[in-house]
């Protein structure tokens, strides 16, 4: 009889695959984050029970951030200034809606004065909100 101790074969996982994978899954994810909504200036939204989704393609988006700055398109302005910079949207496209996005923290009367703009625009305004959890 033959009673040699026998090679017993190892077990191996091979996980290189598996990084490149995971590498792909976070650069697609990032990526897909920072296309979601690239015009919107990170605010801290009021919330809403009621809040319902809007894809309206025709927008333009306005923020109101803590410090009363102003932002159309992500692109700082004044008051003053903002119905002339929304006047040039209204140009290239007369269907549009104002998406307003205001932080808990600001007062309504500085909310209605980008809603004054748009009723002198004849625009149509959404405030957006947070979803309630």
């Amino acid at each position: 009889m033959n009673l040699k101790n026998r090679k017993k074969g190892t077990v191996q996982v091979h996980t290189e695959a598996l990084n490149d994978i995971m590498f792909f899954l976070m650069l697609f994810f990032l990526l897909a984050s920072a296309v979601v909504n690239p015009q919107v200036v990170k605010l801290l939204l009021p919330r809403s029970s009621s809040g319902q989704q809007a894809n309206n393609q025709k927008s333009i988006t306005v923020s109101i951030d803590e410090n009363l700055n102003y932002f159309v398109d992500k692109q700082p302005v004044t008051l003053e200034a903002m119905e002339g910079k929304i006047q040039s949207y209204i140009q290239q496209d007369t269907d549009l809606t104002i998406v307003l996005y205001v932080s808990r923290g600001v007062s309504i009367e500085n909310t209605m004065k980008v809603f004054d703009v748009a009723n002198k625009l004849k625009l149509k305004v959404v405030l957006a909100v947070e979803q309630k959890k």
